[in-house]
């Protein structure tokens, strides 16, 4: 049974940064691909990024390409995500998830197969 684990969630001003990491209990190097996502409430779940393992292949909704960046270290079967400016509106329970076998689409949030426990953001104005 694979577990993904989140941290780095927390209390933050608006402008600031965190960086949330995700471990996983295998090793991601042979799964299609691994992807952020976010839920503020009320709100439907929506994708923040998703980084393939062949390739290193990113994605980043057109609102948040600038501000957020995702990274994969394999050796440590981890991603992060690096989140700088932040914003009130970024304000949400945020998600790892990982997709194992090589089809459909990152974006999609039914495609995963494994989602984390979540960590919450916070950004203050």
């Amino acid at each position: 049974q694979v577990q993904l684990v989140e941290s780095g969630g927390g209390l933050v001003q608006a402008g600031g940064s965190l960086r949330l990491s995700c471990a996983a209990s295998q090793r991601t190097s042979r799964w299609f691909g691994m992807g952020w996502f976010r839920q503020a409430p009320g709100k439907e779940r929506e994708i923040v990024a998703y980084v393939t393992s062949i390739a290193d292949i990113t994605y980043y909704p057109a609102s948040l390409k600038g501000r957020f960046t995702i990274a994969r270290d394999a050796a440590k079967n981890t991603v992060y995500l690096q989140m700088n400016s932040l914003e009130p509106e970024d304000t949400a329970v945020y998600y790892c998830a990982a997709r194992i076998e090589p089809s459909g689409n990152l974006v999609d949030s039914t495609v995963y197969d494994y989602w984390g426990q979540g960590t919450q953001v916070t950004v203050s104005s």
